[in-house]
């Protein structure tokens, strides 16, 4: 009975753990999905500041806005941790990572329609290949 026991513990640990990195990665991932169809870009503002680069038609049509993010190794494979702040996020990474976590450019497109809601989103780093070419020493 007891061994029973520990190989259930175990199962369900292994389960636990595994749900938390599927729903592991940068904060600001699960922020923009959420907020398809919903955030605006007056909270978007609100929440990162002014976009690094604002692209809006003229005559109408959607909005194109950038943000560029410095993101670690472990922010990239965080574990559940989507539900902390920026700040929250940053001080555990330090405590993680120690004084010398490795950064990389992380490019945020968001496209908004023309009633200034988010549409979609995607990251990409700011020059592809970068984490890839810098971890292939590893």
């Amino acid at each position: 009975m007891r061994r029973v026991r520990q190989i259930l513990l175990t199962v369900v640990m292994f389960l636990l753990t595994g749900g938390m990195l599927a729903c592991g990665g940068p904060w600001r991932d699960g922020y923009f999905k959420s907020g398809v169809d919903r955030l605006t870009q007056d909270e978007v503002t609100e929440k990162f500041g002014p976009p690094h680069t604002a692209k809006t038609p003229v005559l109408g049509g959607d909005s194109v806005w950038t943000y560029r993010v410095p993101i670690s190794d472990k922010e990239l494979a965080s574990v559940g941790l989507s539900h902390l702040t920026d700040k929250a996020q940053l001080a555990a990474a330090s405590i993680v990572d120690g004084p010398k976590a490795m950064l990389y450019c992380y490019r945020y497109t968001l496209v908004f329609n023309e009633q200034k809601i988010l549409k979609q989103w995607k990251r990409e780093e700011c020059v592809p290949g970068t984490h890839d070419t810098l971890n292939a020493n590893k």
